[in-house]
């Protein structure tokens, strides 16, 4: 039994998120109806997230196990002529039988991308959120570094989680700006049910002088939900790169 780890990117826009839903379309049942004609039986895809409706990936990890001799770039190919214009596979290789790709995981990236213009712009507004009011990137920067650590992050999760373990690893996290776009990228261990959109919008409430100089840590160690920021929305949120 052959392992295979495909690598795929997909626009989330017109999705109901990664995971299979009763009464919506989502990533992962579009992709298992390709995998069905290319494989000629329903096989069981593992991925290596959740994501919400509307957040893209330019890097998602799944796994599937086949008896076929397709080559890896056979598998590529015969899958993206089934798949729609807004997911394509990327990449396939064969891992070992025990590899999952969500538990294999080392680390995750995710990328929230913020449209900083005064005036929004109709061709981002499903791939960033419009926020016109002034964000000064070099001391958001700065300020994100208070993520960077070892905590319990209950207080920037949704309250539809149900995972007793809250504590993750943030190794990473940095602002910056091009043109009228603005960029939050944080990598960490594994992430909490909207984290990555809490933290966004946490930052925006540091941006807009909500959250004062050097206290967002305070409010990391709270571990109340309250106390952090709005939940940014989603369209301005991708899965960027996951680290095997």
């Amino acid at each position: 039994m052959r392992n295979l780890l495909l690598t795929i990117k997909y626009d989330g826009s017109g999705y109901h998120g990664w995971q299979v839903q009763k009464n919506a379309v989502s990533v992962q049942e579009v992709f298992q109806n390709a995998v069905e004609k290319v494989f000629l039986k329903r096989l069981d895809v593992k991925g290596c997230s959740r994501t919400d409706a509307g957040v893209h990936a330019n890097m998602y990890c799944l796994t599937l196990k086949t008896d076929m001799k397709i080559s890896c770039d056979g598998v590529i190919f015969a899958l993206n002529t089934h798949l729609p214009d807004d997911i394509a596979v990327i990449g396939c290789r064969e891992v070992s039988e025990d590899f999952h790709p969500r538990y294999s995981c080392k680390s995750k990236e995710y990328i929230y991308k913020i449209y900083n213009g005064k005036i929004r712009d109709p061709f981002y507004s499903k791939y960033a959120f419009h926020y016109r009011y002034k964000i000064d990137e070099e001391y958001l920067n700065r300020e994100c570094k208070a993520f960077i650590g070892t905590y319990d992050y209950r207080g920037f999760c949704s309250a539809k989680s149900d995972v007793e373990d809250t504590v993750r690893s943030v190794k990473n996290f940095e602002v910056w700006r091009d043109g009228d776009m603005v960029y939050f990228r944080v990598e960490a261990d594994g992430f909490l049910y909207n984290m990555v959109r809490i933290m966004a919008g946490t930052l925006l409430f540091v941006s807009e002088g909500k959250i004062g100089p050097g206290e967002l840590a305070d409010i990391i160690r709270s571990k109340n939900r309250k106390a952090a920021g709005r939940t940014a929305p989603p369209q301005g949120l991708y899965l960027n790169k996951i680290n095997y």
